[in-house]
């Protein structure tokens, strides 16, 4: 069985991060989390999404482990900044040319990842 990122693949991945990003900057309620070289961030997303969705460990091989919830401690994320980058992430996703299996699979993975990011 294929993992997503094979059945994705490298260049829908990255249409993907830029999809989400182009949402998350021009979001009111979270381009404040977002306050770092925008391609830098794009590119971290890019190395953690390959990994996280089963590809190589990128992410891993650059920065270590990827000790999600201790690296967004700094920023104060809500309730409502998470709705708001799973409703990035979903818009994002529907922009994909793949089936919509795949597009719910995809989705599906981030609720419960995201709901470990809210510290505030």
């Amino acid at each position: 069985m294929k993992t997503i990122y094979e059945q994705l693949g490298d260049e829908r991945l990255v249409e993907l991060v830029h999809e989400f990003y182009d949402r998350v900057f021009a979001s009111e309620k979270i381009r404040p989390l977002f306050q770092t070289d925008p391609d830098e961030i794009r590119r971290k997303q890019l190395l953690f999404l390959t990994q996280f969705l089963g590809g190589p460990a990128l992410y891993s091989t650059e920065y270590g482990h990827p000790r999600m919830r201790a690296r967004h401690l700094p920023h104060q994320i809500t309730q409502e900044a998470r709705e708001e980058w799973l409703r990035c992430m979903k818009e994002a996703i529907g922009t994909l040319e793949v089936d919509q299996q795949l597009k719910e699979e995809l989705y599906n993975c981030f609720p419960q990842l995201s709901r470990h990011m809210v510290n505030s």
